[in-house]
């Protein structure tokens, strides 16, 4: 971690590890920021909010909060005073009492999006082709591949449980929609981003800009980072 200034704490989502932000990171490590990415476990939603209370307290002085997807739900649940705002890149967003899956099936799935169900674990799987039709269809062939092999399930019982007061709430907060994703729909995502009173900067990207266009998630972290050195 590089010291002083701005730490930046990541985490993934569902069906990805921390490699996913390989993209951001490395820019970010260049321009002096520290940057650590958050190793959810993904088994239950109180084991992912421990994770990431962990990975904190390994990040020094302020710190801005940036998660893909499911992670948008972690993200909000801690009550670490050093964190100064929360960056939603395509993430999800319940308020208090809402689950994760009461707003990913907030609208009907796109056609494109894999039907989900936990196997004899309890665990859900991506079907290695929908990392091409709907997680990542604008990744080259060779990185849908990659992701489809280190793929990390998630237990169902993360979608599942209420959530307590979001931190979105108290803090300021920016939304990175995705006009392309076909994993969580455009509307829904609009919804959530104007309900938490988000700065919105909706892209032409597929759901895992993280990968597909990091350039874009970049500006938006630099700017929240910016506003956070403002004050």
């Amino acid at each position: 971690m590089a010291t002083g200034g701005v730490s930046v704490v990541l985490a993934h989502g569902a069906w990805a590890d921390g490699s996913s932000w390989a993209k951001v990171i490395g820019p970010l490590l260049a321009s002096g920021h520290g940057v650590l990415a958050a190793p959810l476990p993904l088994t239950s939603f109180d084991a992912d909010v421990a994770a990431l209370e962990q990975t904190l307290e390994r990040a020094p002085g302020p710190v801005l909060l940036v998660a893909h997807a499911y992670a948008g739900a972690v993200i909000a649940a801690t009550r670490n005073e050093r964190v100064k705002a929360l960056a939603y890149i395509a993430a999800l967003a319940p308020d208090q009492g809402e689950t994760v899956a009461d707003v990913f099936y907030r609208a009907p799935p796109d056609p494109r999006a894999p039907q989900l169900a936990p196997d004899s674990h309890g665990l859900i799987y991506l079907p290695e082709s929908a990392f091409a039709t709907a997680f990542a269809p604008h990744a080259t062939a060779a990185e849908q591949a990659v992701l489809a092999a280190v793929q990390r399930p998630i237990a169902a019982a993360c979608i599942g449980v209420p959530v307590p007061r979001p931190l979105w709430h108290d803090l300021p907060s920016w939304y990175l929609v995705a006009e392309q994703d076909y994993m969580i729909r455009p509307e829904t995502q609009h919804f959530m981003a104007q309900r938490m009173q988000a700065r919105v900067r909706a892209h032409q990207v597929d759901h895992t800009p993280i990968v597909t266009a990091p350039t874009v998630v970049i500006d938006i972290i630099r700017e929240a980072i910016a506003a956070i050195d403002a004050h």
